[in-house]
């Protein structure tokens, strides 16, 4: 039978497999061990879902040929389907991939596509970040699953992005401290506490959002 929440008892598990780990301060065969649980249950979870992991390795299928001979090209696409893959537990009762999920996917691996670091690459993905939320609260699709791909195509896109075309030492500073440093921040946490903590919402003010159009706008105008 299927838990009430999807959500929830994922985040249980995680806390539960987390909280071992730290009883085991980290030993390699705790990690290990930690892995395997965890590649275990995104095997299970992706196994519920058939329809939603038919479509992702479709989607990945098209980008991956798009990708042929580029840097960094399929690898990218291949990392984007392993971890996009492992998580399809945050669908939660949905077995399908949402429209708005599939332009999440395409804003994060648009690195390694033909044009996606061109000079209007930073405005096409604003225009893709602002399209799949409208699209999500309009088709009433949001998941945990679309939180997560969000958040990591956005870290994905713009710190490539940045460290690879700004030349500014200040904005690729920003651009780490914006996308890179709170991924690590929040794993740090996570295996301190041996628990997940949760993400904060900025509601009033988000920061990332006014250098995503700093750094699309600097980019596109570049010479």
């Amino acid at each position: 039978m299927e838990p009430v929440s999807e959500m929830a008892d994922s985040r249980a598990a995680t806390n539960a497999l987390l909280a071992e780990l730290r009883a085991d301060t980290l030993a390699p065969a705790a990690v290990v061990r930690f892995l395997g649980h965890a590649a275990h249950r995104s095997l299970l979870q992706a196994a519920r879902r058939p329809r939603a992991l038919a479509e992702l390795t479709a989607l990945h299928a098209v980008l991956y040929t798009l990708a042929a001979g580029r840097r960094p090209g399929p690898g990218w696409v291949a990392a984007s389907w392993g971890l996009t893959a492992s998580h399809l537990g945050l669908l939660e009762h949905r077995t399908r991939l949402a429209p708005a999920d599939v332009l999440t996917l395409l804003r994060g691996n648009l690195p390694a596509l033909p044009g996606g670091t061109g000079r209007a690459s930073g405005i096409l993905a604003v225009g893709l970040d602002l399209a799949d939320g409208r699209l999500a609260r309009h088709q009433g699709t949001a998941s945990p699953f679309g939180d997560y791909a969000d958040t990591f195509a956005d870290a994905a896109f713009w710190t490539w992005l940045t460290l690879r075309h700004e030349p500014s030492p200040a904005v690729r500073a920003a651009a780490i401290a914006a996308w890179a440093l709170p991924v690590v921040t929040v794993t740090s946490v996570a295996l301190r506490r041996g628990a997940m903590p949760e993400r904060p919402r900025p509601v009033l003010l988000r920061p990332a959002a006014v250098l995503q159009t700093v750094v699309a706008l600097r980019h596109l105008v570049r010479r």
